[in-house]
């Protein structure tokens, strides 16, 4: 496999600039995986809505999972252009993770018959709204599920942590907070005192995070507020620990008279657990690439596939680092590598019929 023939697609995908919710950048990166389908595996993709598949018929294929959509808005390129220097190529998206799409069409290249589909993404940087039930789709016919992914380190991912985001709304009741405060239930008081509740929801021995991230409330300076809410973000490695955080969060209940408390939203991903990944991990390390696994507190679209008990595996894409940061790059000599891994890894699984 040829690195500055990588390097070029990299290139290509980066300077495309495909911000998840710019959707004249995802329909033109998504053109573009087309094309790149087209010159390297021989056919093209087949539009779903913001997303692209390619697939090889056959019955229990090995399902690719590549997102295309960035962090990164439009016009970045202007600040943070493509660079490779040194063989570190910088730019927005390049580790996060045009990288692993590079390295998923070289590797498919030398696999030329088998069955794989490769579902390309647009919308896993926001959660996946409208690709999860195609990923669950695909999954449920599937033999493995590998997740290109950047690495941690040099590392594939075996282990994710599951997330979740939670909003809790107060409301209270509004007084003039000069003439009459008594008369007025404080909201921002009463979230006050649901944020020490919800605080100690987290078990960090246990690997269960719980943080309120953002918060807000009020109508004006001089009235005492009748709502406020706050956003909370959880994160868990067991399926029996996020169940038990939303039932206590849905148990909230308000401490003042006359106030009320509401609570939305749930478990987006639940966790990817090491137990459907450590046969594929042993498998890649019986070719020769023990690269080492590890958990990671990121989710990613693997969790769905690892929740419904497809053997999934995480990590195949880029080695480098500074993923939604400045920072953001990878090491080009180990691209060829990582696809040859894959490479080698596809014809596995396909070898077992």
């Amino acid at each position: 496999m040829n690195a500055p023939e990588m390097t070029e697609t990299l290139r290509r995908l980066v300077e495309a600039e495909s911000f998840s919710t710019d959707r004249e950048g995802i329909e033109r990166c998504g053109d573009l995986i087309d094309e790149l389908c087209r010159e390297m595996l021989g056919s093209g993709t087949e539009r779903l809505g913001a997303h692209r598949v390619w697939r090889r018929a056959g019955e229990r294929p090995v399902l690719l999972l590549c997102h295309f959509d960035t962090v990164w808005p439009r016009g970045t390129l202007a600040g943070f252009p493509f660079t490779v220097e040194d063989g570190i190529a910088r730019g927005p998206g390049t580790f996060d993770m045009t990288g692993g799409i590079v390295q998923c069409l070289w590797a498919l290249r030398d696999v030329p018959e088998g069955p794989v589909t490769i579902l390309f993404t647009g919308d896993e940087e926001i959660g996946s709204p409208t690709s999860r039930p195609l990923i669950e789709d695909e999954a449920r016919g599937a033999r493995a599920v590998l997740v290109l992914e950047p690495a941690h380190g040099t590392k594939l991912k075996w282990a994710r942590k599951g997330t979740g985001t939670w909003r809790v709304d107060v409301k209270g009741r509004a007084a003039h907070a000069g003439l009459a405060p008594e008369k007025g239930i404080n909201a921002a008081l009463e979230l006050a005192d649901q944020i020490k509740r919800i605080d100690a929801l987290g078990r960090p021995d246990d690997g269960t995070t719980v943080n309120v991230t953002m918060l807000g409330g009020g109508s004006a300076n001089n009235v005492i507020p009748e709502i406020a809410w706050c956003a909370v973000d959880v994160r868990m490695w067991t399926a029996e620990e996020a169940e038990r955080v939303d039932r206590d969060l849905r148990a909230l209940e308000p401490i003042r008279d006359g106030a009320s408390v509401s609570i939305r939203g749930g478990v987006n991903r639940l966790p990817m657990e090491r137990k459907y990944s450590e046969d594929l991990y042993a498998r890649v390390a019986g070719l020769g690439y023990d690269f080492g696994a590890t958990e990671v507190g990121g989710a990613s679209d693997g969790n769905f596939t690892s929740a419904m008990g497809i053997p999934t595996l995480d990590g195949l894409g880029p080695v480098g680092d500074g993923a939604h940061a400045r920072e953001e790059h990878l090491l080009v000599e180990e691209m060829p590598r990582r696809a040859e891994m894959l490479t080698r890894l596809l014809e596995s699984l396909l070898a077992d019929g």
